[in-house]
């Protein structure tokens, strides 16, 4: 395979967001979480590194790959992401001097520069626990900030009041109600950005490889996914023996399908698209990041 050589060539590796096509999970070096993806970055050994998934990930690559070129195959936005701006998050500030800055992994670096912390979906509430104010800022994605608020003593105040993300909106109350009459038999395992009515009905709140971690442990054979679909095929891969149902056929987050394998060649062959960060928003940034690590790691 072309993409083998060229990598081989280039000393490259590709990782992957639980998100992406099927084919680019094939033929990444690794393929996880937010958390997971932080994590396996911070410790690369590559001189280039090919990231598919969208534009807030690259970034923290980036941000944590400092010596290091890092590519995309296509500039893919998130739309969560663009939900905060930054003179809201300042004016929340200025509200609440008192209050620690949390902001979700899900944003942009010229915002992660003003969090005391970032967080994943996976560790969100043992982020907010560590940080010694009684109210946490808390932003962008609101469902999110509810799910941390009921695992917390801590008061959580969102930033915006309306962060979400446009994938996880499209899975229904109506669309669980009847995947469930279709497999009565099924635990329900949603992704906290889910909506709130949702995430109440669920067996199971976890981040995407938390999900993944879960179905593994669990005895039951059928399982009803709340996420965006491309963690079906990471499901269906490492557990053949159970069944996964999509609780809707509609949440689809096309920009983590602009990617593919013909753009990743061409990215390899090119070396371009680069992603690059302000070295000054860079070097601000990448500190609540480590934080995240750091608290994550003990």
């Amino acid at each position: 395979m072309r993409i083998k050589d060229l990598k081989k060539e280039k000393n490259a590796i590709i990782l992957a967001h639980n998100y992406v096509r099927p084919e680019i999970q094939d033929i990444a070096d690794f393929v996880g979480d937010s958390l997971e993806l932080a994590l396996k970055a911070s410790k690369v050994d590559a001189d280039l590194i090919l990231f598919c998934g969208v534009d807030f990930m690259a970034e923290t690559i980036a941000i944590l790959n400092p010596s290091k070129k890092v590519l995309v195959p296509d500039i893919a936005t998130c739309s969560l992401a663009q939900m905060l701006d930054t003179d809201s998050l300042l004016d929340y500030k200025k509200l609440y001097p008192d209050a620690k800055v949390v902001l979700y992994i899900n944003t942009l670096a010229k915002h992660k520069i003003y969090a005391d912390a970032i967080c994943t979906s996976s560790n969100a509430p043992e982020i907010v626990d560590s940080m010694d104010s009684d109210k946490v800022l808390f932003g962008p994605d609101i469902n999110l900030a509810r799910y941390v608020a009921n695992k917390t003593s801590k008061e959580i105040i969102p930033v915006p009041r309306y962060g979400f993300c446009s994938t996880h909106y499209q899975i229904t109350i109506n669309d669980l109600s009847t995947a469930v009459k279709k497999h009565p038999n099924a635990e329900i395992v949603v992704h906290p950005e889910c909506t709130e009515d949702i995430q109440k009905k669920a067996d199971v709140i976890a981040s995407t490889s938390g999900i993944i971690r879960y179905c593994k442990r669990s005895n039951k054979e059928e399982f009803l996914i709340g996420t965006e679909i491309g963690l079906i095929h990471r499901l269906k891969r490492e557990m053949p023996d159970k069944e996964f149902y999509m609780i809707s056929k509609f949440s689809v987050c096309p920009s983590m399908k602009i990617h593919t394998l013909d753009k990743i060649e061409r990215a390899l062959k090119t070396e371009i698209i680069n992603v690059t960060i302000d070295k000054n928003i860079a070097s601000k940034a990448v500190i609540p990041i480590k934080r995240m690590i750091e608290i994550t790691s003990n």
